[in-house]
């Protein structure tokens, strides 16, 4: 069993050709992606049944302070080391640790100083102290090995699969056994912090690069004028992403903040955890394609395939289901939150074909189209989301980012990628169509089974609805693949005879 185990291991080692490295680096992000998901859904419900709603509300508005600094303070450089052609960048290394040193420092003073000043701005005094032991996570983050970088620029995810799930399980067990014990909002502040350090610990563990002290002006500069982009558009990305979670904790509760990033958070983890393992594998991919243009738009498109394949059901399966899982597995006290996570399910949907384009622009040099699009965004959103949310609570608030995203954001994605790799519209929707009819009708069947069944929601009945769902968007594919010039299995059985 060891052996035949050991055997597995090493044939999935990510080698061979850009293709073969890329599929195999998938299938570890995948892996990754999916227990670490997993163990965090299996932490949010276990806890949901320990902890109030306003506990997650109450760390929310703490991680909203940690991440946008973090996001404000983003030097894009591991963007600017994996986009370089050489493939050995240690040079960069003693520069990029001392400017992640720099800051996680500052990161950590700004939050200590405005700790009281949360508590207030949220009218939660709780929040201040939550604050404070969160500001030791950055140090941990500052101090971890520079040299991880090499684990996504030469495709060695299985070291990035070490890497992340150290910081996962850590999290799990720390927050489990401390909400089993006690259980406040300590628990999850707990096992933030366990996961910040695990993996500062395991980075250096899973390279031998050493990191001392040195700055060389030069080589920050070079890193600091590619990211420039990437920082503002990190910026903007939290502004979109997490400043509607910043209006509803200011103008409503803690709860309902609670509420709403929970919601957000099981709405969109399949559909962007899938598209999140695709983009991080290929702008690594796309940037050994950088000069062929037409090898990139073959690439590109069957990227776009395989995610619609594999998000839009998961996205349309959400919604579907959404009303049973949370009553079977949360408890009646979170059903508030079941209309918001529906209509999320169409934003992360649409997030997770958005994610397809960014590896291509930052490939060829363009991060720049991320920040501009960001932007207007950004502005849109701001125009709208206080009066939205003020009249129509946490459903007004995910329909705004949903509806501005279907339009004008989407379409002029979509125009300026086929413009990119000088494609078609024609092909671009083609690779959308046929999941997005299969997903459909799984979405109406699972509906309609879910109005007939004599059951009352539980684990007999979420069951049930899965399986159902699975079944017939799998025949709908095959219906669709055979009748009609979908081109899904040839992808598919590209993907398996690269693993094999």
């Amino acid at each position: 069993m060891k052996n035949r185990l050991r055997k597995f291991l090493v044939r999935m080692l990510p080698k061979g050709d850009t293709l073969e490295q890329t599929v195999k680096s998938g299938a570890w992000m995948g892996a990754m992606n999916v227990l670490s998901r997993g163990l965090q859904i299996l932490l949010v419900i276990i806890l949901a049944n320990l902890l109030d709603p306003a506990d997650f509300g109450l760390m929310g508005i703490a991680l909203l302070v940690l991440s946008g600094l973090r996001k404000f303070s983003k030097l894009g450089l591991n963007a600017a080391v994996i986009q370089n052609k050489e493939k050995n960048v240690d040079e960069y290394m003693n520069t990029m640790w001392v400017l992640q040193l720099v800051r996680g420092a500052v990161i950590a003073v700004v939050l200590l100083a405005v700790a009281p000043l949360i508590g207030s701005v949220f009218s939660e005094p709780r929040a201040t102290d939550v604050v404070r032991v969160v500001a030791i996570t950055p140090l941990f983050s500052a101090l971890r090995n520079p040299a991880i970088v090499y684990f996504k620029k030469n495709l060695n995810f299985h070291k990035e699969f070490a890497y992340r799930m150290s910081g996962s399980v850590s999290r799990f067990v720390v927050s489990l056994g401390w909400a089993l014990v006690s259980p406040t909002v300590w628990a999850l502040i707990a096992g933030l912090v366990a996961s910040r350090f695990a993996k500062f610990v395991f980075s250096y563990y899973a390279h031998d690069y050493r990191p001392w002290p040195s700055f060389e002006l030069d080589r920050a500069k070079e890193l600091i004028d590619y990211g420039k982009w990437i920082t503002s558009n990190t910026i903007l990305y939290f502004l979109y992403t997490e400043g509607d979670d910043v209006v509803v904790g200011w103008l409503l509760t803690s709860t309902a903040l609670g509420f709403y990033q929970t919601a957000y958070r099981m709405s969109n983890a399949p559909a962007t955890e899938i598209s999140q393992v695709i983009s991080s594998v290929t702008f690594p991919a796309f940037s050994t394609l950088q000069d062929d243009i037409a090898a990139m738009r073959e690439a590109y498109y069957r990227t776009l395939q395989m995610t619609a394949f594999l998000t839009f059901p998961a996205a349309f399966g959400i919604a579907a289901i959404a009303p049973t899982f949370v009553e079977t597995f949360m408890g009646e006290q979170w059903l508030p939150m079941v209309t918001a996570m529906q209509i999320l399910t169409a934003y992360g949907l649409m997030r997770a074909v958005g994610k397809t384009m960014g590896p291509v622009w930052k490939a060829v040099g363009r991060p720049d189209y991320l920040t501009k699009l960001a932007l207007l965004r950004v502005g849109l959103i701001a125009l709208l989301i206080i009066p939205v949310t003020n009249r129509f609570g946490i459903e007004g608030t995910g329909l705004l980012i949903t509806g501005i995203y279907i339009f004008p954001i989407l379409p002029i994605d979509t125009y300026i990628i086929v413009k990119t790799i000088q494609g078609s519209y024609k092909r671009f929707v083609k690779q959308l169509f046929y999941p997005l009819v299969c997903s459909g009708g799984m979405f109406v069947a699972v509906v309609w089974l879910d109005q007939q069944l004599p059951l009352e929601a539980g684990v007999l009945e979420f069951a049930t609805l899965v399986t159902t769902g699975a079944i017939v968007y799998m025949a709908l594919v095959a219906l669709f693949a055979t009748r009609f010039e979908w081109a899904i299995e040839e992808n598919l059985r590209s993907m398996f005879s690269s693993l094999s």
